[in-house]
């Protein structure tokens, strides 16, 4: 027995020393009790002539509030920070150089214990500036493109100016344009299906960018098959007015070219729902909007309930009608500028910006009520499901993404042990079936 333990203790030191990210186990004072040799390569560095036997000493140069994040973090065990950046070279950027930057993880691991992980991330930021620098390029690049019409919009949606490609493309000098809303010559037909031009605006402004396809009427009065690229301005100094460009492309009609490469990158590739990675970048993104602004913003998430005897009795191609129908009741349910993702299996998220608790209850609701109410036809009958909703909205002491999704996910998790197919919003009463 005591030479099985031996040879554990041998292979969990053979894996610390080996593994190729930095490992530091550490006291509440930062006295370090096991380093590996990838964590030492990042730090010795760093230290310089301070006590390299002290996680906290070593890096007192570059990142001290290490030392105050774990002595302010209230739970006995659990994690502190998770790819905490740390320049640990500021000076090469002066030679020229990107910057060394260590990514820190840390966790609490008792009342007087702690492990942190360093790894080292200056080629992904480096690229993350550079991809920065291109986009500021490219935008102060579109304005002089020839080949394209181009628009340029303020921020409340009226032109203040277009290039020459507009004119022949549209039949409208320049002039004829300066001071008009941008809806009196982007022509959206009513009952159409397309969305009205405020809110392709609003959603160019979430996602920083929108690309749409439908009939557009030249200035002779001829349709054409109209590509649209709503972008946001970019600030290149603090001269820079806040606004948009409106790109406008003559093409034969086929919508397959942008609407394959956006349902790809965005969506759920089964329900068409957006995928969990567009959904957190549009979170992070409303997350910052909100810090700014103050302006509501809930999420709600929503679990089909007992969807396991969904796919047991029916099958798995029927539980993958089920997720599609489910999909497209809600979007055809919520608000353009509200986004519907799927996170997983039959877990979903409603992101609902300039909306308070209140009114997400409400929305949470009646979509419980329409997926109640829906029946779903297949090969053996019919198929009936419920969900389950828990809802948050963001406020100071939770203004996260990971705050607001932690929040709602207790709701949720509320609103299951409290019997299903129902919903409970933080700070309100349930609102039952």
């Amino acid at each position: 027995m005591d030479a099985d333990l031996s040879r554990e203790h041998e292979q969990l030191l053979e894996f610390l020393y080996a593994c190729p990210v930095g490992l530091v186990e550490f006291d509440a004072m930062g006295a370090i009790t096991m380093i590996n040799p990838h964590a030492m390569k990042h730090l010795l560095p760093v230290a310089g002539m301070r006590d390299p036997g002290n996680l906290f000493a070593m890096l007192e140069g570059c990142a001290p509030e290490l030392r105050n994040l774990l002595a302010d973090y209230p739970k006995e065990r659990g994690g502190i920070c998770e790819g905490h950046r740390i320049a640990v070279d500021m000076a090469a950027r002066r030679s020229g150089k990107d910057p060394k930057v260590l990514a820190c993880t840390m966790i609490k691991l008792g009342p007087n214990r702690a492990m942190a992980t360093f790894s080292d991330i200056t080629v992904q930021v480096a690229q993350e500036r550079r991809l920065k620098q291109s986009e500021s390029w490219f935008g102060s690049l579109i304005a002089a493109v020839n080949d394209y019409a181009v628009l340029s919009i303020s921020a409340d949606g009226v032109i203040e100016g277009a290039n020459a490609a507009f004119a022949r493309q549209n039949g409208c000098a320049a002039g004829d344009v300066t001071g008009v809303p941008l809806d009196q010559i982007v022509s959206v037909t009513p009952g159409s299906g397309v969305m009205t031009v405020a809110d392709q605006l609003r959603l160019a402004e979430r996602d920083g960018w929108y690309l749409d396809e439908s009939w557009q009427v030249r200035g002779t009065g001829e349709r054409y098959w109209c590509q649209r690229l709503f972008a946001v301005r970019p600030e290149l100094d603090d001269r820079s007015a806040p606004g948009f460009f409106v790109v406008l492309r003559d093409v034969t009609r086929d919508a397959s070219d942008t609407s394959d490469l956006r349902r790809m990158l965005l969506f759920d590739h089964l329900t068409g729902a957006a995928n969990r990675t567009h959904f957190l970048q549009l979170f992070e993104r409303e997350q910052r909007r909100w810090r700014d602004a103050r302006q509501p913003l809930s999420l709600i998430l929503l679990d089909v309930d007992h969807f396991k005897s969904v796919n047991d009795a029916y099958g798995h191609p029927t539980g993958d009608v089920v997720l599609k129908q489910l999909t497209q009741l809600c979007s055809a349910t919520l608000r353009p500028s509200d986004l519907f993702a799927r996170l997983g299996g039959e877990e979903f998220a409603v992101l609902l910006p300039d909306t308070a608790l209140v009114q997400a209850v409400a929305i949470a609701d009646r979509l419980r009520e329409a997926i109640e109410a829906l029946v779903i036809p297949v090969a053996a009958g019919a198929v009936r499901i419920t969900a389950s909703f828990g809802c948050a909205a963001a406020t100071d002491a939770c203004g996260t993404v990971d705050g607001l999704i932690e929040l709602a996910d207790v709701q949720l998790y509320a609103a299951k042990h409290g019997g299903r197919n129902r919903v409970h919003g933080q700070a309100h009463r349930s609102v039952e079936a």
